[in-house]
This record gives C-alpha cells, sequence and structure tokens, in this order.
C-alpha cells in the first residue's frame, strides 16, 4: 500500500505544482513570449517597411538624377544659346563701331580735303591778285583785294 499512497501522494503534490505553474509561472512566461512575438513581428514589419523604403529613395534616386542631368543639359544648352547669342551681338557692336570709325574718318577726309581746297583758292586768289598787280603794275588798296578775292572765292 505504500507505493500507492506515494504515488497518490506524489500525483496530488504534481496537481498542486501544475496549478501553482499554470496561476503564477504559466502567465508571465506566455505574456512574455506573447510581447515577444509582437516585437519580432514588429521587427520584420519595419524591416520589410524599410525595404520598400529603400526601393522608393532608389527609385527616387534615380528619378532626381535624371532629372537633374535633364537640367543640367537644359542649362547647357541654354548657356551655349547664349553664349552665341553674346558672340553675334558682339560682332553686330565691332560692325557698327568699325561704320563709325569709317564715317567719322571719311568725314575727317573730306573735312580735311574741303581745307584744302579752301586754302589752295586762298593761295589761288593771292596768286591771282599778284599776277594780276604785275600785269596792272599798280597796286589795289586792299578792300578792293578782299572784294576780289571773294568773289574768285565763289567762283572757284
Amino acid at each position: 500500500m505504500n507505493i500507492n499512497l506515494t504515488l497518490v501522494v506524489q500525483m496530488v503534490a504534481f496537481a498542486i505544482f501544475v496549478a501553482f505553474c499554470m496561476k503564477y509561472v504559466w502567465p508571465p512566461l506566455l505574456g512574455a513570449i506573447i510581447e515577444r512575438q509582437k516585437k519580432i513581428a514588429e521587427g520584420l514589419a519595419a524591416a520589410e517597411k524599410g525595404e520598400h523604403d529603400l526601393v522608393l529613395a532608389k527609385e527616387s534616386a534615380v528619378n532626381t538624377l535624371k532629372e537633374a542631368k535633364a537640367e543640367s543639359a537644359k542649362l547647357v544648352e541654354q548657356a551655349k544659346k547664349r553664349h552665341s547669342e553674346i558672340v553675334e551681338s558682339a560682332k553686330d557692336d565691332a560692325r557698327e563701331e568699325a561704320e563709325k570709325i569709317l564715317k567719322g574718318a571719311r568725314a575727317e577726309i573730306e573735312q580735311e580735303v574741303n581745307r584744302a581746297k579752301e586754302q589752295l583758292r586762298a593761295q589761288l586768289a593771292g596768286l591771282a591778285v599778284a599776277g594780276a598787280e604785275k600785269i596792272l603794275e599798280r597796286n589795289i588798296d586792299a578792300a578792293q583785294q578782299n572784294d576780289i578775292v571773294e568773289k574768285l572765292v565763289t567762283e572757284l
């Protein structure tokens, strides 16, 4: 009978132990397991979200790079166009300046030619008066001489 009573006492002790474990030990362990499962699930979700965000970031980077390349090409094209415009403008300004210089030089030459003609007329008039004096062998007074010179200048 000792074996049977021992067996019954051991069964009762085991039942008490199981009840104690189910009441005091198992709930905190089960809570810790559930909390750990939640953390693992959150970690996996965060990893998936991170991978998705990484893919989106890579696509965004590629798109941004394409846009930047297109913008830089556009800016280079605008710079080339502006360069051409500046060069053409400089050429036009240089042509206009050359024309102004040529017109100025032609006007100056014309003035010099006119001055030379006036000087030659004055000298010619003086020589004509001197020749006339010698021919006439007389001296004409200054007022008459000036009138004659003016008439000759206008005629020439």
